[in-house]
């Protein structure tokens, strides 16, 4: 199985991390994908359910089916969920264990970057797609786009010996460079084939808010974080408050936050 690179045992802690920002940006995904209104959707890396719950709504004739690598991430989804047409499965982006041309629309929102097989994953979108279908996803742009991040990165890189390694490998992976989604999705033989951007804003309280999310190890950030010394990570996380703070009193602050966006038809 290709697996995950990003580290999801803990979902309640994601949800704090980046689960929140996923629900801000659900909407606008689903309004640029434009599934259709009714038929079965499939949402490949589903983590907590943020699309799948956004999609339930948005189409209430739809049967959705949501998919993501962490069994723990799957079982919290289900627990939140009451609806009849949501399902989660355990499983593997890039080795889906659906049939051909089994759904009317493929979405993945914010977790192809994460699958180490990314190409072969989108291939498996387009797979399972029926002829026609929305084969649609989004990653963020770390380069340009995700100033909370960049922040954080550009801190560690200075500070860490290993912390430009870690920079250069998340911010360098794959589709989230520009126009890297749209001679994916049209090598792959999708028509229409239509790249955007997608920006939310990231509010937060205090740096508190903006710092402590990260101690809990959740995604690429936090295993880089929990495996610093103390010294290193006090270290960062001081000129970090600084950077936040920025010349004013710590208190609440907005990033914008950008995606990148594909969409085509099988």
């Amino acid at each position: 199985m290709s697996g995950s690179l990003f580290n999801a045992n803990d979902p309640v802690a994601y949800e704090r991390s980046m689960g929140r920002w996923s629900r801000r940006l659900a909407d606008l995904f689903i309004e640029f994908a434009a599934p259709p209104g009714r038929g079965k959707i499939l949402d490949v890396g589903c983590g907590t359910g943020s699309l799948a719950f956004a999609l339930a709504k948005a189409a209430p004739e739809t049967v959705i089916t949501g998919l993501d690598y962490s069994q723990a991430f799957c079982e919290h989804a289900r627990v939140q969920s009451i609806n009849p047409r949501l399902r989660f499965d355990q499983g593997d982006a890039a080795a889906l264990p659906y049939g051909d041309g089994e759904f009317d629309a493929t979405l993945s929102l914010l977790v192809l970057n994460f699958v180490p097989d990314a190409e072969g994953a989108a291939r498996e979108m387009k797979r399972v797609t029926k002829p026609g279908g929305v084969v649609a996803a989004a990653v963020w742009d770390y380069r340009g786009g995700l100033m909370f991040l960049r922040i954080f990165a550009d801190t560690a890189a200075v500070l860490d010996p290993n912390g430009e390694a870690y920079r250069a490998k998340q911010f360098s992976s794959p589709f989230t460079g520009p126009g890297e989604f749209e001679v994916a999705w049209r090598s792959m033989g999708l028509r229409e084939v239509t790249q955007t951007s997608l920006t939310i804003r990231m509010d937060f309280t205090s740096f508190k808010d903006y710092w402590e999310p990260w101690l809990s190890g959740q995604g690429p950030v936090g295993a880089y974080v929990t495996s610093l010394s103390e010294d290193t990570k006090k270290q960062i996380e001081h000129h970090l408050r600084l950077a936040y703070l920025a010349g004013g009193t710590d208190g609440p602050r907005s990033f914008a936050a950008t995606a990148w966006g594909v969409r085509g038809l099988a």
